[in-house]
């Protein structure tokens, strides 16, 4: 996401998404908050209107093309897969009703529902996951997400991606119009945790290509068969959801409609929610002591780590020493305590910290590599003056993009305040909207990007398969043969060896931070937020995407 990872991924939306990544992993309401299904039936008279806000505009809604957090959030409210994350963020039935796995693994077998229809009337069928499918590994749709989900993943996603087999040989089949066959490379435990995510997502082949460039990047140009859909889109103002009555499900959805604002500033957002205009809105530093003692309040820990990506195309970053020099630099714990202010910790590599346990032991692989970089000036002036001699060198200067919020703005210039502690060294920040953003990171067009990434499912490998040579979001010019056979033999010869995968990622995570400094690690998020108590049965999930809206309500408003 990506939550994953997922790309998921920008600064720029710290406080409210993550790349696709998407992102964690309690519910978001507390004890009194939560409640069961019969609960729900339960909410009265109150008008079943939710408002909220994002920080960015929607960049498209085609799920082939999706890389961000905000377009898997809003994906994963429109739309149904096999599977969707529900209540306790665990996976439960979408359009698949049930699912059997070979012996071996390598063959699962869907059941689709015959009650499920998209907004236009169309039944969906096991052939919407067909055409979906391979067009996301399809070298000509250009996807991001498509080669690297299911690349090693479903048979010849690869070399389908790559252009040396035809994307009708991907490992995936329509038995009849509700049996679903999908064949894998390796045997992949976590693969019902990916299919929740929304590269995974059916799509309506006549609709799609009637459309053709122009799927998915307006409210007329989409189709769903989820909880919601979207009715209005006036772009970087505001979209609007609307419960979809012709939904499998409809009896569970309370919702009627969920309005989105896009607000980038906290100042105006804060006010907008103390008018009562939104009824969620996530704090910056400064307005977290004001508001940390409202029993609105709270605390959301979340699996989702931010780091400045390192441009090694870059003559001063292709230098080892000079990348572990800007990993030296920054104080991350002041940078959490006084520039974020909002629960989130130093990072200490790229795996987050209660996000994935030791098969046998049980202890968490955040403790057992322990902080793998730790902030030391002296240490990043030394390595920092030693590059320069190896560089021949004196002055440096370096592009640094960042996002165009408040917060992703205040964050940058303390990042380019630490750094510049160096001699000689110049950073220039650039603020860029989202969509320019992630333009730039595709592009490579960067020096240091400031970005994040919340998982994609369920496994450490989520967080560091991102980084082998042409990686679809590796986009740092990183490769190494070493690092790229730790993370094969841990998807392949080790994929039913739980233990030994688990002690191989251990390793490839050194080598990626410590050894090759490929990263800087910076936080590992978490989010102050207010939330209106009359907000009911929202969760918050490890993965993308951040919300399930399916069986919210609103009760005593």
């Amino acid at each position: 996401m990506k939550k994953a990872n997922w790309l998921f991924l920008a600064l720029a939306l710290v406080l409210s998404v993550t790349l696709a990544a998407c992102n964690g992993g309690s519910s978001e309401e507390t004890s009194s908050d939560s409640s069961s299904e019969g609960d729900a039936e339960g909410s009265g008279d109150s008008e079943q209107v939710l408002n909220i806000i994002e920080t960015a505009e929607i960049p498209t809604m085609d799920a082939s093309l999706a890389a961000d957090a905000v377009t898997m959030q809003w994906l994963a409210t429109t739309t149904d897969g096999l599977y969707r994350l529900g209540e306790n963020t665990q996976p439960e039935p979408g359009i698949a009703k049930e699912h059997t796995v070979s012996d071996d693994g390598l063959t699962w077998t869907f059941t689709l529902r015959e009650d499920a229809t998209w907004s236009n009337g169309d039944p969906v069928t096991a052939h919407d996951f067909v055409f979906a499918w391979q067009r996301a590994v399809n070298p000509d749709t250009g996807s991001e997400y498509g080669p690297y989900m299911m690349g090693g993943v479903i048979k010849n996603a690869t070399s389908i991606s790559e252009g040396e087999t035809p994307v009708e040989e991907l490992g995936v089949k329509a038995v009849d119009d509700y049996t679903l066959e999908v064949n894998l490379e390796k045997p992949t435990p976590y693969f019902e945790s990916m299919t929740t995510f929304g590269t995974f997502l059916p799509l309506n082949q006549e609709f799609v290509e009637n459309h053709g460039e122009d799927y998915g990047l307006e409210a007329e140009t989409l189709l769903s068969n989820g909880p919601f859909v979207l009715s209005e889109w006036n772009h970087g103002q505001d979209f609007v959801l609307k419960k979809n009555e012709n939904y499998w499900d409809a009896d569970k959805v309370k919702l009627n409609q969920i309005n989105v604002s896009i607000v980038k500033e906290t100042a105006s957002a804060v006010n907008l929610y103390e008018t009562g205009e939104i009824d969620r809105v996530n704090l910056t530093s400064e307005f977290v002591d004001e508001y940390r003692t409202s029993e609105e309040f709270r605390t959301i820990e979340e699996p989702t780590v931010f780091y400045l990506k390192l441009n090694q195309e870059h003559e001063v970053l292709s230098n080892v020493n000079a990348r572990k020099a800007l990993q030296l630099a920054i104080d991350r714990q002041s940078m959490v305590d006084v520039i974020l202010n909002n629960g989130s910790i130093p990072s200490g590599g790229v795996v987050p910290a209660s996000f994935t346990q030791h098969p046998e032991t049980g202890e968490d692989f955040r403790e057992i590599n322990g902080t793998l970089v730790e902030s030391n000036l002296e240490k990043a002036k030394e390595l920092w003056a030693k590059a320069k001699e190896e560089l021949g060198v004196q002055e440096v200067e370096l592009g640094y993009i960042g996002g165009d919020t408040e917060v992703s703005q205040n964050l940058d210039a303390y990042i380019k305040d630490q750094l510049e502690q160096l001699e000689g060294l110049t950073i220039n920040v650039e603020s860029l909207p989202f969509q320019v953003k992630l333009d730039r990171d595709k592009s490579m067009d960067y020096d240091i990007q400031s970005t994040g990434w919340a998982p994609d499912y369920m496994d450490p490998n989520t967080f560091l398969n991102i980084w082998v040579t042409d990686g679809g979001n590796n986009k740092t010019g990183y490769s190494s043969k070493e690092y790229d056979a730790l993370i094969e033999k841990a998807g392949a010869e080790l994929a039913q060896k739980p233990v030994e995968r688990f002690e191989t990622f251990l390793e490839a995570e050194k080598m990626l931070i410590q050894e090759d400094a490929v990263l800087v690690p910076l936080y590992q998020r978490a989010l102050a937020q207010l939330k209106k108590p009359y907000v009911k049965n929202v969760s918050v999930n490890p993965m993308s995407p951040d919300y399930t809206y399916k069986y919210a309500y609103i009760e005593g408003k």
